[in-house]
């Protein structure tokens, strides 16, 4: 019987995400495709280090125990088969049970995304976030930071996930008012649209996933945690609690910072990933937590 992907969490990760491959991109930047591939072949005995999304992608395992199988996590790579016999021996080697990929070989992984039933997928290159956002997948670009510490070991006993408000969770539509006409036009636009909710944005069908998985644990053993972290304040925070509502979502926490920058928030929250859509928010967060990137979709 052919596995069904419809009723799981599905999380495309490409190898920089997943490992540090900073170095080996380098190479094929500077040298070339066949630079890269002879030096992956040549080191593919040599197990790669953890990359930025890896002590996520680890945790999400322990949602398969007790014989449930809530999540499936699929390598997604523009590497060729042949160029990937050392991300497999990596992913071996730190015991995680991936066993299924998409390896494009040098093309397009958007095509592929919904084949896979892609809820997530989180990759360093930008490109290939932007066409899954275009698709209308959420995706996020990893931002790598030497800083963050990373031990492979450490068990996450619960995963922690945070968001941005608008252009992350909801629409840009009020964001876009925000960078267009100054925080007075905004505050009037959310006030007079108070009851109306939010349109929804490219992460609102995986925070709905996400709070399905968290209905299927009692409360006190829920191993997902989500929060909402966003530069918004009062009054603006009413239509935002009011849209979740509406969408009968559940969000755990919530912080309305209006304009406090949200670094030390997401290490107090001890966030596992954080996906926001501005640099100004995403690299101070990097060097404390792992944090992605959410381009705006681009319209068609």
């Amino acid at each position: 019987m052919a596995l069904k992907l419809d009723d799981k969490l599905v999380v495309g990760i490409s190898s920089r995400a997943l490992f540090d491959l900073e170095e080996e991109n380098t190479i094929y930047e500077r040298e070339g495709l066949k630079a890269y591939s002879e030096y992956q072949i040549e080191h593919e005995n040599e197990v790669l280090k953890p990359g930025t999304a890896f002590p996520l992608i680890k945790a999400l395992h322990k949602l398969n125990a007790d014989s449930r199988h809530l999540t499936e996590i699929i390598v997604m790579s523009r590497n060729s088969a042949d160029t990937s016999l050392r991300i497999f021996n990596s992913i071996e080697h730190y015991g995680l049970n991936i066993s299924r990929a998409a390896l494009s070989g040098g093309g397009q992984i958007a095509p592929y995304l919904n084949a896979f039933r892609t809820d997530l997928f989180l990759s360093a290159n930008e490109e290939d976030v932007q066409e899954a956002i275009n698709v209308n997948i959420a995706a996020g670009i990893i931002c790598s930071h030497t800083n963050l510490p990373l031990d492979p070991n450490k068990e996450i006993e619960q995963i922690r996930i945070a968001f941005d408000g608008d252009a992350v969770i909801f629409s840009d539509e009020s964001e876009r008012i925000y960078q267009e006409h100054g925080l007075k036009a905004f505050a009037e636009h959310e006030h007079k649209n108070a009851q109306k909710p939010l349109p929804e944005g490219p992460f609102a069908k995986l925070l709905k996933t996400l709070s399905i998985v968290q209905q299927q644990f009692p409360e006190e053993t829920v191993p997902i945690r989500t929060a909402l972290v966003t530069a918004r304040n009062a009054p603006a925070h009413e239509r935002v609690v009011r849209t979740l509502r509406a969408w009968n979502i559940r969000i755990d926490e919530a912080f309305f910072l209006g304009g406090i920058d949200k670094s030390e928030v997401l290490k107090a929250f001890g966030a596992n990933i954080f996906f926001d859509d501005q640099t100004l928010h995403t690299d101070p967060a990097s060097r404390l937590v792992p944090a992605a990137r959410v381009p705006y979709k681009m319209q068609q």
